[in-house]
C-alpha cells in the first residue's frame, strides 16, 4: 500500500498478505501460550491451590479486560478502514483518541479491581487458600489493569499498519522479562524474598510497564503519519462514535462469552479444588489448539478491513472462506498431536493422578469444541473488520447464554459429567454459533456496514493494499 503525506509527498510502501501478517502474529502468541503455561508451571510449585486462585483471578482480570477491547478493538477496526481508502491522516487521528479513552477507562477498571476484586471472587465461590492466593494477586495485577489497556491499544493499532513482525519482537521481550521476573520473586533468588504467587503478579506489573514503553517508541518510529499531541487530548466525536460502533459491539460479545466462562467456573467450584486445577491446566494446554486460528483470524480481519475500506467486497468475501479452510486444517492437526501426547503434557504440571485423568478426558473433547471455536474465530473478526459488529452479539446471546448454560448445568449437576460437562456445552455453543456465521458471511449482508466511505480522490496511485 503507498502512503502520501499532507504535502503530497509519496512515502514508504507496505503491502499486506496472509502469509506476512499471520507468522509474526502466530509466533507472538505462541510465546505468549508458552509463557502463561510457564507462569502456570512456576506456580504449580507453590501448589495447586496457587494455581487454581490464580486462574480464578484471571477469568475477572480476562474480563476487565474485555472491557478495555471496547475501544483497543474498534480502534484498529477503523484506522484498517481507513488505510484502506487512502487516509492515514484520519486513521492516526482515531488512534490518538483511542489511547485517551483508553487510558480513562482502564484507569476506572483499576480502581475498581482494587476495591471490590475481592468480593467478585467470593461471589465466584472461591473460598479456603484458593481465595487467599486469588486475593493477593487480582489486587496487584487488577491494580495496574490500565497498563494492559494501552499495551492492547497499541498493538493493535500498530498491527493493522502491518507491522506484525515488530509487535512480535517488543512482545517476546516482555515475555522474556516476565519468567525472568517469575525465577526471580516467586522463587526467591538473588537476594530477593520468595514471594510466590505474589512474586508472580509483581513480575507481571513489571514487565507490562516496559512492554509499554517499548510500544509507544515503536508507535512513533514506524508510522508515516505521526500521532501528534493534539490528537491526545482533543476528541473527536466522529471518530469516537466510529470507535464505538464497532468496540461496543465486539467487547460485549466477548465479555458475554467471558461472563458465561465466569458461570462455569461457579459450576466447576463446586466440583471441588481438584477440579478447578485441572481446569486451568487443561485451559493451558487447549491454548494451543487453537493458537494459529487466532494469527490467522487477526491477519484475515486486517486484510478484510483494508479492503472493504478500499471498496472491494468480492476479494473480502473470497478471502475469508480460504482463511476459513487454512485455519481449520492447521486446528486439526494441531489437536490430534495435543490429544496424542495428553497425559504426559498434563504431567508436565501435576503429578496428582485424579488431575491427571481428569484432565485427559477434557482435553480428548477439544476435538469438537475447537474446530467449531476456529470457525468463529475468522468470521466473527471479520464481521466486526467489516463493519458488521452487532449481528455476532445478537446471536451470541442466543446460543451462549440461553442454549450453552442451562445445558452445562444440565450436564454437570444433572447428568453428572463434571468438568466434561462443561467443555460438551462450550462446544455446542461453538458449533451453533459456527454455523449462523458461516451463512451470515454468505448472505453478503455485513457489505451495507462499512464505516468509511472510499474516495477515488485519495488514490493518487491506484495502488494495490492488499494481496492474497
Amino acid at each position: 500500500m503507498q502512503y502520501y503525506n499532507e504535502e503530497g509527498v509519496l512515502l514508504k510502501s507496505k503491502e499486506l498478505n496472509l502469509v506476512r501478517l499471520t507468522w509474526p502474529i502466530f509466533l507472538e502468541l505462541f510465546l505468549f501460550m508458552l509463557m502463561g503455561s510457564v507462569d502456570t508451571f512456576m506456580i504449580s510449585s507453590v501448589s495447586d491451590d496457587a494455581v487454581a486462585g490464580v486462574g480464578a483471578a484471571n477469568q475477572i482480570i480476562a474480563m476487565a479486560i474485555l472491557v478495555l477491547s471496547v475501544i483497543g478493538n474498534g480502534a484498529a477496526m477503523v484506522v484498517s478502514q481507513y488505510l484502506g481508502s487512502k487516509r492515514p491522516q484520519e486513521a492516526a487521528q482515531v488512534i490518538g483518541n483511542a489511547l485517551t479513552l483508553n487510558l480513562a477507562i482502564g484507569l476506572i477498571l483499576s480502581t475498581f479491581l482494587l476495591s471490590f476484586g475481592g468480593y467478585l471472587l467470593q461471589a465466584l465461590n472461591v473460598t479456603g487458600d484458593i481465595l487467599v492466593y486469588a486475593k493477593s494477586y487480582i489486587h496487584i495485577v487488577g491494580s495496574f489493569i490500565f497498563f494492559q489497556a494501552l499495551i492492547n491499544a497499541l498493538a493493535a493499532t500498530i498491527r493493522t499498519h502491518g507491522f506484525t513482525k515488530q509487535t512480535m519482537v517488543v512482545s517476546m521481550q516482555m515475555n522474556i522479562i516476565h519468567v525472568i521476573g517469575n525465577y526471580i520473586l516467586i522463587f526467591g533468588h538473588f537476594g530477593f524474598p520468595a514471594l510466590g504467587v505474589q512474586g508472580a503478579a509483581i513480575s507481571t506489573i513489571i514487565s507490562r510497564f516496559i512492554c509499554l514503553i517499548l510500544f509507544f517508541l515503536l508507535l512513533y518510529r514506524i508510522m508515516e503519519v505521526r500521532v501528534v499531541w493534539n490528537y491526545y487530548i482533543k476528541l473527536t466525536k466522529k471518530y469516537v462514535l466510529q470507535i464505538l460502533k464497532i468496540g461496543i459491539p465486539s467487547a460485549f460479545e466477548s465479555i458475554t462469552y467471558q461472563s458465561c466462562q465466569l458461570v462455569f467456573t461457579m459450576y466447576i467450584t463446586y466440583l471441588g479444588a481438584e477440579a478447578m486445577a485441572t481446569r486451568q491446566y487443561a485451559l493451558n494446554i487447549s491454548s494451543y489448539i487453537f493458537l494459529f486460528s487466532v494469527a490467522v483470524s487477526m491477519g484475515t480481519s486486517i486484510m478484510v478491513g483494508r479492503l472493504v475500506g478500499a471498496n472491494r467486497p468480492q476479494e473480502a468475501y473470497e478471502r475469508v472462506f480460504k482463511s476459513v479452510k487454512w485455519a481449520l486444517l492447521a486446528t486439526v492437526i494441531i489437536d490430534t498431536l495435543i490429544i496424542a501426547f495428553r497425559v504426559p503434557l498434563l504431567g508436565l504440571f501435576t503429578d496428582n493422578q485424579s488431575i491427571v485423568v481428569m484432565g485427559a478426558q477434557v482435553i480428548l473433547l477439544s476435538f469438537f469444541l475447537e474446530t467449531g471455536r476456529t470457525c468463529n474465530l475468522v468470521i466473527i473478526n471479520s464481521l466486526r473488520a467489516s463493519g458488521d459488529a452487532k449481528f455476532p452479539v445478537y446471536m451470541g446471546l442466543l446460543s451462549m447464554v440461553c442454549m450453552s448454560l442451562p445445558l452445562g448445568y444440565f450436564l454437570v449437576f444433572t447428568l453428572d459429567l463434571g468438568l466434561a460437562g462443561v467443555w460438551l456445552a462450550t462446544a455446542a455453543d461453538e458449533w451453533v454459533r459456527a454455523i449462523i456465521m458461516y451463512f451470515r458471511w454468505r448472505s453478503r449482508a455485513w457489505e451495507k456496514h462499512a464505516l468509511v466511505k472510499y474516495d477515488p480522490a485519495e488514490d493518487k496511485n491506484n495502488s494495490t493494499p492488499v494481496t492474497g
